[in-house]
């Protein structure tokens, strides 16, 4: 195993003199690098889970036990919130035929980092950040622009924009996924994503998605 301080990164510090971050994950994958390169540089963080667009609650609790599993792992505080789905169908009402990346997107994030700000003014923080934008599936600027407009809510607060795929970072994202064999989820995470990403693997012959049972993985044999 690689250790984090085996690998060359650069020394990262918070904006504006922050002391205390808040690291909202979307999942074990997309924060593994982004939890070591934090540690590497000796900044203070905590995760917070808070992702009620999951769908189905399977698929939600196995992206957040492997989650947990990786900050325990570093020894990292984790907050798992609430699992309210219900207000996530109601927030992203009428939305339901957006593409990705497309308006339905940008009502899931803000209300992901709506939660995210409220839970680092009432506990201390001083500084959000999510690892959504390592992927290269999202629209960094969309994730960006959500995030300060949470943060502006409360005058101590800021979202820090850091580009987490630069330097080797998506690189590094794989390499600690097959490391770790996360689980490798298939799809975004909404049940209105899994409906589209089903619907263009059956239009090119593939099968539909099998929860719970693709992980990642150094050896090329293994599925």
């Amino acid at each position: 195993m690689v250790a984090v301080c085996d690998v060359k990164r650069p020394k990262l510090e918070l904006p504006d003199q922050r002391k205390k971050l808040l690291l909202h994950s979307c999942c074990a994958p997309c924060s593994g690098e982004v939890m070591e390169a934090l540690l590497a540089s000796g900044i203070d963080y905590s995760i917070y889970f808070y992702n009620p667009n999951i769908h189905p609650v399977k698929e939600y609790e196995i992206r957040k036990q492997e989650n947990i599993r990786f900050a325990e792992q570093h020894g990292i505080e984790f907050i798992d919130a609430d699992y309210d789905l219900d207000n996530w169908f109601a927030r992203v009402k009428g939305l339901e035929w957006e593409p990705e990346r497309g308006e339905r997107c940008t009502s899931c994030f803000d209300m992901r980092f709506e939660r995210t700000a409220l839970y680092a003014h009432e506990h201390g923080f001083d500084c959000i950040s999510s690892s959504l934008g390592i992927s290269r599936w999202k629209d960094m600027n969309q994730i960006n622009g959500c995030g300060e407009r949470a943060a502006a809510r409360y005058p101590e607060l800021i979202y820090w924009t850091y580009n987490w795929r630069k330097g080797g970072g998506s690189a590094r994202m794989i390499e600690i996924s097959k490391r770790e064999e996360f689980y490798q989820q298939e799809y975004c995470g909404c049940v209105y994503s899994l409906r589209d990403t089903n619907r263009h693997r059956q239009s090119q012959g593939r099968e539909r998605i099998e929860i719970g049972v693709k992980f990642y993985s150094n050896n090329p044999d293994q599925k």
